[in-house]
């Protein structure tokens, strides 16, 4: 490598350290708050304690809208991961209509957050689904879909549809072929999608702040109620616990390739 070159990558991984190191700066400032022996936000602490992360996991103000979370989460993600999963299926053998399909199941994607908040609080408050779980799984599939479709469509584009064609010539019905040669070369992008479509859920808050009841509230919901009327650490707690399912989720698909490769 020439004196140049090694100029440029020695640039570039000082520009990638630089904004790694940007990307979780927050990260640094909300797990400590998490351990503070303190009523309220010290950074740093001046002291430590885990009383907080206990009360995130004893209180029900907490625990109810955790286990909410995690139940939609799943419901989303099996929901998400099926319709995603045909849907890219039906995208890369089309002939004709591809790009449109494709267009508007994306859309979630370009659309800000609160304009498909809005539409769907209009639509499932004449329906009668605002406030209950069906609302919430139906309105977080949307959201968590796209993830789905793109990363099972870059699956499917790299499959060589040859091997289903040998499937076929040697008598395999479409659905065999489907689950015995198409869906095992594809399930690292079925994975990613599913694991997508878990975080999208569990860490959405916009749209479940229109669709809560009294009697039902996302943890990101709670978290958002509980900063606008007090200051409380349980707060960073509860992030804390979110960014490291997040996090672990989102490793899950590598490490799993690295094992079975």
């Amino acid at each position: 490598m020439t004196g140049g070159g090694r100029r440029a990558g020695l640039a570039l991984r000082l520009v990638s350290v630089l904004v790694g190191g940007f990307l979780v700066a927050p990260v640094f400032v909300v797990v400590p708050l998490g351990f503070t022996d303190k009523d309220s936000f010290e950074f740093p602490p001046s002291g430590w304690s885990l009383r907080y992360h206990v009360r995130f996991f004893t209180d029900p103000a907490w625990v109810e809208p955790l286990l909410t979370s995690l139940a939609v989460a799943v419901m989303v993600t099996l929901t998400a991961t099926a319709t995603g999963t045909l849907a890219a299926f039906a995208i890369t053998r089309l002939c004709r209509g591809r790009a449109a399909l494709q267009g508007l199941l994306l859309a979630p994607m370009i659309v800000p957050n609160v304009v498909v908040a809005l539409a769907i609080y209009a639509a499932f408050l004449s329906w009668g689904l605002v406030g209950t779980v069906e609302g919430l799984v139906l309105a977080h599939a949307v959201l968590a879909l796209p993830f789905v479709v793109i990363t099972v469509g870059a699956s499917l584009r790299t499959l060589d549809v040859r091997l289903e064609r040998a499937a076929a010539s040697l008598g395999a019905s479409p659905f065999a072929t489907f689950r015995r040669i198409t869906l095992p070369l594809i399930a690292p992008g079925v994975m990613s999608g599913a694991v997508f479509a878990f975080v999208t859920s569990f860490d959405e808050a916009v749209i479940s702040l229109y669709l809560q009841s009294p009697h039902l509230r996302t943890l990101p919901v709670q978290m958002f109620t509980s900063v606008s009327s007090d200051v409380d650490p349980t707060i960073a707690a509860g992030s804390t616990v979110i960014l490291v399912v997040t996090t672990a989720l989102i490793l899950l698909p590598d490490f799993v390739k690295r094992r079975t490769s």
